[in-house]
């Protein structure tokens, strides 16, 4: 089985919404709401990587910075096989039965 990978970055904010005061409830709910909408598309959540990021700080200088990312796969989906175009064998000809003579033989006996 092969899957497929999105790497999406976590949110760094939250998100308002009805019933979430703290900042922590609205940080879950912007991940949820992350979350669930790859799941709709099928991607199932894998885990969160912190990776290094380098970056440039002014006209000379670089600095790393750490980036939290969101790991979803989904298994890859069958490409379709391609359509190839065989000519179908024509269907043989009905046979018919050789007809008997009818009177001809009955009046030589």
């Amino acid at each position: 089985m092969s899957y497929e990978y999105k790497v999406v970055p976590a949110p760094t904010r939250g998100m308002k919404v009805k019933g979430a005061k703290s900042i922590e409830a609205r940080f879950a709910n912007a991940l949820e709401v992350t979350m669930n909408d790859l799941a709709a598309d099928g991607w199932e959540y894998l885990r969160t990587d912190t990776l290094p990021c380098e970056q440039r700080e002014g006209l000379m200088s670089k600095t790393t910075v750490f980036q939290n990312m969101l790991v979803f796969r989904r298994e890859k989906r069958a490409a379709s096989s391609p359509v190839i175009n065989t000519p179908k064998a024509k269907p043989a000809p009905p046979v018919v039965a050789a007809a008997k003579p009818a009177s001809s033989d009955l009046a030589a006996e």
